[in-house]
């Protein structure tokens, strides 16, 4: 009782409270940062530059362990199981307006070299190896100042190494416009344009990744890193795993991203 006394009395008791409110406080921070950071945010596609494996109206939860960037306490914790390998498919904030939301696959890592040149894509020197699915996928698409319009591509499944996609690619269209290529972006002196049209090769810069859209020529509704540049890992959200609605095609719910 004496001791009860004493700690009701002093400053003892005192430091007591504050530590055990200080240490609850903590508690709760921690709690909503990993609350918030482990809810996935929910986005719908709107443009084609991820055909065939994302068609417009897919809902695609993101997974935020994509970037640990964006974890507001425990971002060194949790770094290790944050990694971005290339194939991935991840939304990001547009680099020349944040607050639009893009969705494309990680091509190249930082310090890679990457090639795109007549369609085929090479990485530190090495060809991914293509091979014609013999299918012809055909879709309308609303461009600017045309309204909608037919397109068809053929796919391709693509092996990036570590796993292979589908893409699609138009034999009408060029591997480059270069009309649409920025007149400056960071670390543009790290890419080089051929001339023709056939391509470029960029080194990736230190914390940054190379995008590419799935639907390789449909560079009239979405365009990619070829254009736009690198994209900074602090502009990254989120990594895509499924599609978990799409209101018009009822049977791409759930449909896992490869």
């Amino acid at each position: 009782m004496n001791a009860q006394h004493l700690c009701l009395s002093g400053n003892n008791c005192l430091l007591k409270k504050r530590l055990t409110y200080a240490l609850i406080c903590l508690v709760i921070v921690l709690l909503i940062n990993v609350i918030s950071y482990w809810a996935p945010k929910s986005f719908k596609v709107t443009a084609g530059s991820m055909w065939p494996v994302l068609v417009k109206g897919d809902f695609i939860p993101v997974s935020k362990f994509a970037s640990a960037s964006h974890i507001p306490v425990l971002s060194h914790i949790l770094a290790a199981k944050s990694a971005i390998q290339r194939g991935d498919v991840v939304v990001f904030d547009y680099p020349d307006n944040p607050k639009i939301k893009y969705v494309q696959r990680v091509i190249g890592l930082p310090g890679d070299v990457v090639t795109y040149q007549n369609k085929v894509l090479s990485i530190n020197g090495q060809e991914m190896v293509d091979t014609d699915e013999q299918l012809t996928y055909r879709y309308q698409e609303n461009v600017p100042q045309l309204g909608m319009l037919p397109f068809t591509a053929q796919q391709f499944r693509e092996d990036l190494g570590n796993k292979q996609i589908d893409i699609l690619k138009m034999s009408d269209q060029p591997t480059l416009f270069s009309q649409a290529i920025r007149q400056a972006f960071a670390y543009k002196d790290q890419c080089s344009y051929f001339l023709d049209d056939t391509g470029f090769i960029c080194k990736v810069p230190a914390g940054h990744y190379f995008m590419l859209g799935d639907n390789r020529d449909n560079r009239d509704n979405s365009e990619d890193s070829r254009y736009w540049g690198f994209i900074d890992e602090k502009l990254l959200v989120g990594k895509v795993l499924l599609v978990w609605l799409n209101t018009d095609e009822m049977s791409r719910a759930g449909s896992k991203i490869q």
